[in-house]
């Protein structure tokens, strides 16, 4: 990819020396550092595009507003949130290539307290609840539990991206309030 600027670059340059062709191509390596690729032009292609117009500077700005919001999320069981658990983590949340019709998709990993959690289908769907609630944009969310550390994670991961189950999930009074109170913000706790 370098090598196609400064071969464009060179082009474009007519009889200019070989340091402004390379201070050319230093500014538009620097430019495409900060928004990602860059045509010749020095128009934000690709990712890094779709990613702006959602009003984000890149992907890890993205992955910082998902973890933002995920921090919070209580636990069902004890009186932590998921992040002083370390059920989730920073490293966990991967935003990937878009889809072919140009959505997001962001891939969040959690690692339960325990290999038996028996709540680790309601932490993934307040997992899932928390981010659609916390983005102003559609997104894809994959969510799974990190490999090996739970007994039946791959039904687990079935059931956490599978939007018919989410849907029954949340229409069901006692499993909406228990989602509920784990998401809300701190700031509207009960003290």
């Amino acid at each position: 990819m370098f090598s196609y600027i400064k071969r464009k670059l060179s082009e474009s340059d007519s009889g200019g020396s070989a340091n402004q062709t390379d201070a050319l191509l230093a500014r538009k390596t620097e430019q495409m550092s900060l928004a990602g690729s860059v045509d010749r032009m020095g128009i934000v292609i690709g990712e890094d595009a779709l990613l702006q117009e959602l009003g984000y500077k890149n992907a890890s700005d993205l992955q910082e507003t998902v973890y933002d919001a995920l921090r919070t999320i209580r636990d069902p069981e004890k009186p932590a949130t998921l992040e002083d658990l370390n059920v989730i983590y920073e490293d966990g949340i991967s935003v990937m290539p878009p889809t072919k019709s140009n959505v997001s998709v962001v891939r969040i990993e959690f690692n339960p307290t325990v290999p038996h959690c028996s709540l680790a289908t309601l932490i993934g769907l307040c997992i899932r609840i928390k981010v659609e609630r916390s983005l102003p944009h559609n997104i894809k969310l994959d969510i799974f539990i990190k490999k090996g550390m739970h007994n039946t994670e791959d039904e687990i991961n079935k059931q956490i991206n599978d939007k018919e189950r989410i849907a029954a999930a949340m229409e069901n009074p006692n499993l909406r309030e228990l989602v509920e109170n784990c998401i809300k913000d701190e700031e509207h706790m009960d003290v």
